[in-house]
């Protein structure tokens, strides 16, 4: 539990979780980024792309350390915002879904 906490503090910390705003439809994306990969979250539906997730959810759980770590960083303010034109909300969705 104590190692989850560190991992949630750390992401959090270092800015590794993504709000990704398109504009002009305010459509909105969070990722976190891992350990060499990227995660796409959507913290009201409680769902997160890392196997820690589907795995957990297998077992049990309700939240992996990635949704967590963005509901502190919400709740902290401390998230890096990121700006795109709906033009890009495409091409970001392949880059997402091509590292699934």
């Amino acid at each position: 539990m104590k190692k989850n906490l560190d991992r949630i503090e750390e992401l959090v910390s270092e800015r590794r979780v993504k709000f990704h705003v398109f504009e002009p439809s305010q459509r909105e994306i969070w990722t976190v980024v891992g350990k060499g990969k990227e995660y796409w979250l959507d913290p009201d539906g409680e769902y997160c792309s890392c196997p820690g997730y589907y795995f957990g959810k297998l077992a049990g759980k309700n939240l992996c350390y990635h949704l967590e770590s963005v509901l502190l960083a919400k709740k902290e303010n401390k998230f890096e915002k990121i700006v795109f034109s709906d033009d890009e909300y495409s091409v970001f969705l392949a880059g997402l879904i091509s590292d699934l």
